[in-house]
């Protein structure tokens, strides 16, 4: 009986491991459209990504090296991202040919069909129909197993082009025999310094019949920065050549280490079937039931694109590149890389805390180790570089997320101090944030979004604080997270921008401007995930939030300003195709209105996730798009990582089963009480007694004319009713005065440059002191500009290119005026005659953003502004292709000359060459400030 018990438990066991869950896994799901995914092989959070190329160029929608609107495939590579909105990977690229070998890529490229291409979980397939030849492959976690069969008698070559897709730094190959070399490759993209070494085995002779290199050429031996070599053999009809290749972040040894660990088999079909198992295995940590299979196919190819990063990113004996750059060794975890932070602390890290704690720990684990070894905490970290991609420090979401859960396996002390270093650089806008309590377009880009998401990262460290019992730091964090108060407009509800004491304005809440990032304001205005019972009463109630959040899905379903391609799915403003949005729907379950969070969920998975390569509604974005899915399908989500709870709504299929670590099983039903699915998972967390903290007192605004002529009235205005006011001003004549700040009576009057301070007082609380600077004008001159200005980068108006208030390198903060696709031209009227000495005009580039200096600036000085003559021209001397941010005065020493007019014309670059990024497009003028001496 005993016996007969254990075998019936092995095979309960064997059953539900055995269940074919990757038989719905899609990988075209998100290759088209602007899902940025990949089709090719791979495992769970793999090292190799073998999949392959069919963009080179870097273009926005090639992210991943693969578009399902292609039909020509470059090669085999063995690394790619998931969905990511900028292009990298694409290492070590094969590409089996017949006949004479080419190193050209438009020659050993190859036409390929969709109806000979297949794909499914640790497997892919395709016909190359230039030489006739089947491409198989399949991957384990850190080998990549090739098998093509040539269909025609000749001589085979196999490919490998380290120039392929990214910029290489450093290149060798080492021959070791006639079916084996070594291959390192540092490379330079997204990733900065990116290092990879592979072993390649071929699995019968081949001999180096072409090669491309600009190093060295030694016996067996060959390096550069132009690197591609030709493999070359006879084969018959049909006859097979298969390839393995290894992988290693650390070094020969260690791609040799992982081939002897992962590499030893050559039957193909065996590694094919490992793959499968091992996506069944993690698969089924989820079973749905449902009699639709399109809707199976979206729900495990969502899985599986959740499963596909992070990436495990060290040697099988542990071995991991730093982010110092040194190598270290893991003990008693797995070291990752690819943490896409900014999308992934909202769903994808919440999913993995219900389904896998102990990986949750090795992130966390890993974030600990790259905090040590590079300094601060990852933001966006790839292949052992930061990247610096997105903003906020969002580790600590998911270390805090971890922590409330009690998640153990990590050191919660050692994960503490690295998310308060992270909180207390003064890097990106902390500095100003950090004594402020929010960052003003003065300060920093994309201000209004960094406040609000370090406000909510700033939450994530106090609750980390208060488990561990530190009360002055939970106090001094809980402080810091209410500083969305500072940007909340009480007179329009919205976050918005300010901007030198004032809100920024003109304002329009659905324009896309360098104050957001990837979004507008009606998508920053509800992101204080950490507090939306005090963003409901800041808005008066539960009455007028819901009203508020009907607004952004019945607003116009256009943005202004900006292009931006990542906002898509839009429903009104609501867009589900980018992170930010992600939770407003189930806003409505906190204004008692859960009816309409069920309505507008359930019409997002019916109608934005589809079984179809364009079936994604935007970005991928490393498993965040597709977390969305999966757990709103069971009818949870995370609004507020760091607690231990879910935002509820009606589970979408007949029924879940989730298989939790533990060995226990939550069954999920259209009829489970919502009470039931708010604790899902973390029924038994305890909670944390709460510690008093103050209440963030927010500044005053300071309204007055930043230029003005002779005058202006100052107002200052409290953002609470109750607050009550104290100021101070200075100006030229205060210089060596000891002034004091007093109580504000109502507007007052400058008559000149003047600097004004002020800050409220409610409750015993002080708000922190907002500064504004207003400026008389050091002129009287009048200017024409003859150009149009693209409206996002119009400055203050056309006088603030003769205001005296030079922009500085960060020129998203505003003071800069742009001119997209034509020449500048400009009139400047003196009023009366007056002799010239020197004129000047000053210009920004950078180069990755479009905007370049002007190939050259000519001026012309008149006095009745219509006959002009010409002064002087001057050539730009600046590279277009210099990277590096910077402004040129073009200034000029001329003979005196009496003139009222001074014209300027500055001649744009043109067209952007083949070798920019963004060839084809229109480049940008940058002007600030003219003057004339």
């Amino acid at each position: 009986m005993k016996k007969s018990l254990i075998g019936l438990s092995l095979c309960i066991v064997q059953i539900l491991y055995a269940q074919n869950y990757s038989q719905y896994v899609n990988p075209f799901i998100g290759t088209g459209g602007h899902g940025h995914t990949f089709p090719g092989a791979i495992v769970p959070f793999g090292m190799v990504q073998l999949s392959p190329d069919t963009r080179i160029d870097g273009s926005w929608d090639g992210c991943s090296g693969y578009h399902y609107s292609d039909s020509v495939i470059y090669g085999f590579s063995h690394t790619h991202l998931n969905g990511t909105g900028v292009s990298d990977y694409g290492d070590i690229m094969l590409m089996p040919t017949m006949g004479n070998p080419s190193l050209d890529s438009k020659e050993y490229s190859s036409k390929f069909s969709h109806k000979n291409e297949k794909a499914a979980a640790g497997f892919y397939s395709v016909k190359l129909d230039k030489s006739n030849i089947h491409v198989r492959l399949t991957a384990t976690k850190r080998v990549g197993y090739h098998e093509y069969t040539f269909n025609n008698t000749g001589n085979a070559n196999i490919i490998l082009d380290l120039n392929h897709r990214d910029k290489l730094l450093e290149g060798e190959v080492k021959i070791i025999d006639d079916k084996t070399i070594e291959v390192f490759r540092r490379s330079e993209a997204w990733a900065a310094n990116q290092y990879v070494y592979a072993r390649i085995e071929f699995s019968k002779p081949m001999k180096v019949s072409k090669k491309e290199v600009n190093g060295k050429q030694e016996a067996g031996l060959y390096t550069g920065t132009r690197l591609a070599l030709a493999f070359s053999s006879h084969v018959n009809k049909g006859e097979k050549i298969n390839i393995k290749v290894s992988l290693s972040p650390t070094g020969y040894e260690g791609a040799g280490k992982n081939m002897l660990a992962e590499g030893r088999s050559s039957d193909f079909e065996a590694i094919r079937k490992q793959a499968q198992a091992e996506w069944d295995k993690e698969l089924a940590k989820i079973e749905v039931r449902s009699d639709d299979k399109d809707k199976l196919s979206v729900f495990y190819t969502a899985l599986y694109h959740v499963f596909t990063q992070p990436n495990i990113n060290m040697d099988v004996d542990g071995r991991y590149r730093g982010r110092d750059n040194k190598l270290h060794t893991a003990n008693g975890f797995d070291y990752y890389t690819v943490f896409s932070l900014w999308d992934t602390f909202r769903g994808a890290h919440p999913l993995m805390t219900l389904i896998d704690r102990k990986r949750t720990a090795d992130f966390i684990n890993t974030f600990i180790r790259q905090y040590e070894q590079g300094g601060k905490l990852p933001v966006w970290e790839l292949a052992s570089n930061e990247t610096e991609c997105m903003i906020g420090y969002h580790a600590v979401s998911v270390i805090a997320d971890a922590m409330a859960k009690g998640i153990q396996g990590f050191d919660y002390e050692k994960a503490f101090e690295a998310s308060k270093n992270s909180a207390m650089l003064d890097i990106f806008g902390l500095n100003a944030y950090k004594q402020n309590y929010f960052i003003s377009v003065d300060d920093e880009s994309e201000s209004a979004s960094k406040t609000v998401e370090y406000a909510y990262d700033d939450w994530c460290i106090a609750q980390m604080a208060k488990i561990l019992g530190k009360k002055e730091d939970y106090q001094y964090f809980m402080k810091r997270s209410q500083s969305w108060k500072n940007l909340y407009n009480p007179q329009n509800g919205f976050i918005q921008a300010r901007k030198n004491g004032n809100w920024y304005g003109p304002f329009d809440p659905r324009e896309v401007n360098n104050n957001y990032t990837e979004g507008n304001s009606w998508h920053y205005s509800y992101s204080v995930q950490q507090d939306i019972p005090g963003l409901i009463s800041a808005h008066g109630g539960k009455e007028k939030f819901e009203q508020f959040i009907d607004a952004i899905f019945a607003a116009p379903d256009k943005t202004t300003g900006r292009e931006q391609a990542d906002i898509t799915g839009l429903m009104g403003q609501y867009a589900q195709g980018n992170e930010p949005s992600h939770h407003i729907a189930y806003l409505y379950n906190f204004v008692d209105k859960p009816e309409k969070t069920d309505t507008k969920i359930k019409y997002i998975l019916d109608n934005f996730y589809k079984n179809t390569p364009d079936g994604l509604i935007g970005n991928e974005d490393c498993g965040q798009m597709s977390a969305w899915y999966i757990l709103s399908s069971m009818g949870i989500y995370s609004v507020t990582p760091g607690l231990p709870e879910w935002e509820t709504t009606t589970p979408y299929f007949d029924e879940i089963k989730i298989h939790l670590e533990d060995g226990t099983t939550r069954t999920i039903t259209k009829n489970t009480e919502r009470a039931e699915l708010k604790k899902l998972g973390f029924e038994n967390v305890k909670p944390v007694k709460d510690f008093k903290y103050a209440r963030l007192t927010a500044s005053p605004v300071i309204a007055a004319d930043r230029i003005f002529d002779f005058s202006t009235k100052v107002e200052i205005i409290p953002l609470h009713q109750d607050d009550k006011i104290y100021y101070m001003t200075m100006d030229e004549n205060d210089a060596n005065k000891r002034k004091t700040f007093i109580p504000y009576k109502g507007p007052f009057t400058i008559t000149k440059t003047t600097q004004v301070m002020a800050y409220t007082e409610r409750s015993g609380e002080k708000s922190s002191v907002t500064t504004a600077s207003f400026n008389r004008r050091p002129n009287y001159w009048d200017i024409n500009i003859l150009s149009k200005v693209t409206p996002q980068y119009s400055a203050t108006g056309s006088l603030a290119l003769i205001d005296g208030i030079r922009g500085d390198l960060n020129w998203r903060k505003g003071e800069w005026q742009g001119y997209q696709g034509q020449n500048f031209e400009a009139v400047i009227d003196f009023q009366s005659p007056r002799q010239i000495k020197e004129l000047s005009s000053t210009y920004l580039q950078d180069s990755k953003a479009w905007i370049l200096m002007p190939k050259k600036v000519e001026y012309y000085a008149s006095m009745n502004g219509k006959d002009y003559i010409h002064l002087k021209t001057i050539d730009n001397s600046i590279d277009p292709k210099d990277e590096k941010v910077q402004i040129k005065d073009f200034t000029t020493e001329i003979l005196p000359t009496e003139a009222r007019y001074i014209k300027v014309k500055a001649y744009y670059f043109g067209k952007l060459p083949e070798w920019h990024q963004g060839a084809g497009g229109d480049a940008y003028i940058f002007i600030d400030e003219i003057s004339v001496k």
